[in-house]
């Protein structure tokens, strides 16, 4: 009985020492040793660093659902993070390249060119998104209209998309300058930027919605403010930590002079990466208007409510699949393809584990989480019934970013690009728009839609990855 409680004591011990070495940040080299140990390292803050991103909307989201006319605040948080989801394609495609990239390179023991192919990566970045902040500063409530708003939702939420749109520019660097980190293998520097971020916006939400002292409320639009702001001293931190040099990455100011066969090959791993989350984005987007012309302000106000609750909880999955793609990027780089594959399956292993417990939370919980965010009841049933079946493919979602972060942590990024085109455009789309519309369904069409894609979109990821073209892949 002694020898069994001491051993229970050494592992507790185990434990929490692997928990305070992920998150202290400690760089070690992941294409040797255990590869449960590998995963556990990366996934914790990776899993934290998501979750963290996901409380931006969640506190934007509490804040204004708690304003004068919250439908209206509601529907234009939610449309603009729809729209912002065209943003976040490019940061993510962006930060997958330079993930894949940076980690091949670690494999291969050369951090000066791991460090060269991060910044090239910033320049192209910053490039890109100058032109599509200009038209979101122009167009604001042209795009809120084309959304689906109301023209008086469109009216009051005008000045929340300009500004979101117009410091776009830094949620582009918070996603790219992580996937730098990530790529090196120092995710817990990508998940103290995001903790540093949420704290200023949990502090400046408030302050800035409601007023405090001599400084005026500014309604919706103080949610934008302190969002931006708080982005910002998030991405101020990421940078100290890459100009300090005393991280792997030792970042030159020369590294910034364009290098265009390094920009090319960059673009080549990026370019489908992009398109990939545009494509999904762009269905979220449809889908989104699709259900704000079916179910009026409150449908809309209830499936945003909804979907920003199950990216809370999908976030953070998605952190741990990001683990996967260090993991399968380090070890390609070190010729080791086995362990590869064998970090890819452990990872899918402990993401089937939590989505399970996800799930269980949702259907048990789901109807307290949404009244915390809203006091409308016809917004709370519908996003109540949303969230129940959007729920109902947690698992898939889970397996399916597991399968999609392999290919891209690998340089394939072309594969999850069709698996997307064909999984959301040709199916996702049409099948909600069946059942909206020719069915009559209206909203809950959306709702079932998503689930049935997503599985479909899980298995295609399982037999593309079984075939095992991305072990091949060079970048």
């Amino acid at each position: 009985m002694l020898e069994q409680n001491t051993a229970s004591i050494g592992k507790l011990s185990q434990i929490f020492t692997l928990i305070k070495q992920a998150l202290k940040g400690e760089e070690l080299d992941f294409t040797q040793g255990s590869i449960r140990k590998a995963v556990i390292l990366l996934a914790i803050p990776m899993m934290l660093e998501m979750a963290m991103e996901s409380v931006f909307a969640l506190v934007d989201l509490y804040f204004v659902g708690h304003l004068h006319n919250s439908s209206h605040a509601i529907q234009t948080v939610g449309l603009t993070e729809s729209v912002l989801t065209v943003i976040y394609s490019l940061a993510i495609g962006m930060s997958m390249a330079a993930t894949a990239v940076v980690a091949r390179r670690i494999g291969e023991k050369d951090p000066a060119a791991a460090a060269k192919a991060g910044m090239q990566a910033i320049i192209i970045a910053v490039f890109f998104n100058v032109i599509i902040s200009v038209i979101g500063l122009i167009y604001a409530t042209d795009i809120l209209l084309l959304m689906g708003a109301s023209a008086e939702t469109a009216a009051q939420g005008t000045t929340f998309m300009r500004i979101m749109m117009g410091g776009s520019i830094i949620i582009v660097l918070l996603f790219l300058i992580n996937g730098i980190f990530r790529g090196a293998g120092n995710a817990a520097i990508a998940m103290k930027s995001l903790w540093i971020a949420n704290i200023a916006n949990i502090i400046l939400c408030p302050v800035l919605i409601n007023g405090f002292g001599p400084i005026p409320a500014f309604g919706l639009t103080g949610a934008a403010m302190a969002t931006t702001i708080g982005r910002g001293i998030g991405v101020c931190y990421q940078v100290y930590h890459l100009a300090s040099g005393k991280s792997l990455l030792k970042v030159q100011l020369h590294y910034f002079k364009p290098h265009w066969e390094q920009i090319k090959a960059l673009l080549k791993i990026a370019t489908p990466g992009i398109f990939q989350f545009v494509i999904a984005s762009c269905s979220w987007i449809f889908l989104a208007q699709l259900v704000a012309t079916t179910g009026g302000d409150h449908g809309s106000a209830g499936y945003q409510t909804a979907l920003r609750l199950m990216m809370f909880f999908m976030l953070p999955a998605w952190g741990m699949s990001n683990a996967a793609a260090t993991l399968v990027g380090q070890n390609l780089g070190a010729k080791r393809i086995d362990r590869a594959e064998q970090s890819v399956m452990k990872t899918a292993k402990y993401i089937v584990i939590y989505m399970v417990l996800v799930m269980g939370l949702t259907f048990g919980v789901g109807r307290y989480f949404i009244s915390f965010f809203t006091n409308d009841v016809l917004i709370q049933d519908v996003a109540k019934n949303a969230l129940q079946i959007m729920s109902l493919g947690y698992i898939f979602y889970g397996i399916g970013m597991v399968l999609i972060s392999t290919f891209n942590g690998a340089g394939d990024t072309w594969t999850p690009t069709w698996v997307n085109l064909f999984g959301f455009w040709l199916f996702q789309i049409p099948l909600g728009y069946f059942l909206a519309k020719d069915m009559g369904l209206g909203p809950v069409g959306v709702f079932i839609a998503i689930p049935v894609a997503e599985t479909g979109i899980a298995v295609a990821g399982y037999i593309l990855f079984k075939i095992g073209r991305w072990k091949t892949i060079k970048v």
